[in-house]
């Protein structure tokens, strides 16, 4: 069957419906790759400078290296949560079409911008009681969300219907799992957001704090090493031991202004396994926010998280 795209109507058991598919920017996803799959792309926004800054629409393509170059000068971005005003514009026009939505998103633990899409959400929902408004919470934020994303894209594309989106969700959401480690600890400490951060003792010169996602979908410490190349081999080490499945999916390293450190990553893990898919992103400014330049992760499809 013929790939789908936003607005298209496909037809399930002789029923017809319309979907719209969204995702955010906080998911890592590229505007042309949010095309590509059918996606239409919610703008997560930061501050920087006092100013708001809107990903993908105050500009078209991120600028990786001046934005962390500016946090490696000691400026600190905060991170705001979309308005309810912002989502009824993103949301009302599909369901004026008469399309139905899937929003899948970052992790709904790890920011409080969806009670406001809720707030908007049930609203709308009284005005459109016909249309429906599905989500698949990734659990994830930056890699592990592009990751799930990617693949429901693909699914997207080929045909399925929203039952059988979800229900690959509930079967494998749970199944991907990232490991990262942050070049210093200021800005995880001041960012509030990870879980057992006090367990990484003091500010010590070159200990990399070891971070995951774990099943709530909030980040929590679960070690330490000190030098960047303990570190990559401890994100192998999670790999070796967790990984299912590995040659039918991708493996995406992602990185804070760090590409050769990632790269060398990948080479190291494609001298064990040639045959590995892997992909290279940056991570997003907002999660750039919480963990600064030259973070180091990785997302794959695993026996568990």
């Amino acid at each position: 069957m013929k790939g789908l795209y936003v607005g298209e109507i496909y037809k399930r058991k002789e029923e017809i419906n319309v979907l719209t598919i969204f995702t955010d920017t906080d998911t890592d996803i590229q505007p042309k790759e949010a095309e590509y799959y059918g996606y239409k792309l919610i703008s997560m926004p930061y501050i920087i400078d006092n100013k708001e800054v809107k990903p993908y629409v105050d500009f078209e393509e991120f600028d990786y290296k001046t934005f962390y170059n500016t946090l490696r000068k000691g400026v600190l971005p905060t991170t705001c949560a979309i308005s309810t005003e912002a989502y009824r514009e993103y949301f009302e026009p599909e369901f004026e079409k008469g399309n139905d939505i899937l929003y899948v998103h970052f992790s709904a633990a790890m920011s409080g911008t969806f009670n406001a899409m809720n707030i908007v959400v049930e609203e709308l929902k009284e005005k459109y009681p016909d249309r429906k408004f599905y989500t698949i919470d990734t659990k994830g934020i930056t890699i592990l969300s592009l990751i799930i994303v990617k693949e429901i894209g693909k699914l997207y594309k080929s045909g399925a219907s929203i039952d059988e989106i979800l229900d690959w969700a509930n079967k494998n959401v749970d199944h991907f799992a990232t490991y990262f480690f942050a070049d210093t600890l200021n800005f995880f400490a001041k960012s509030g957001r990870v879980s057992n951060f006090s367990k990484v003792m003091g500010n010590l010169i070159g200990v990399k704090p070891i971070i995951y996602m774990d099943e709530n979908g909030t980040m929590t410490n679960i070690g330490k090493e000190r030098g960047r190349m303990s570190a990559t081999k401890r994100l192998i080490q999670y790999f070796e031991e967790l990984n299912d499945e590995m040659y039918d999916h991708n493996v995406i390293i992602g990185h804070s202004d760090a590409l050769d450190l990632a790269k060398q990553l990948g080479e190291m893990l494609l001298e064990k396994y040639p045959d590995l898919k892997i992909e290279y992103a940056v991570v997003n400014p907002t999660a750039g926010s919480h963990c600064g330049p030259e973070c180091i992760g990785i997302a794959f499809y695993a026996k568990h998280k």
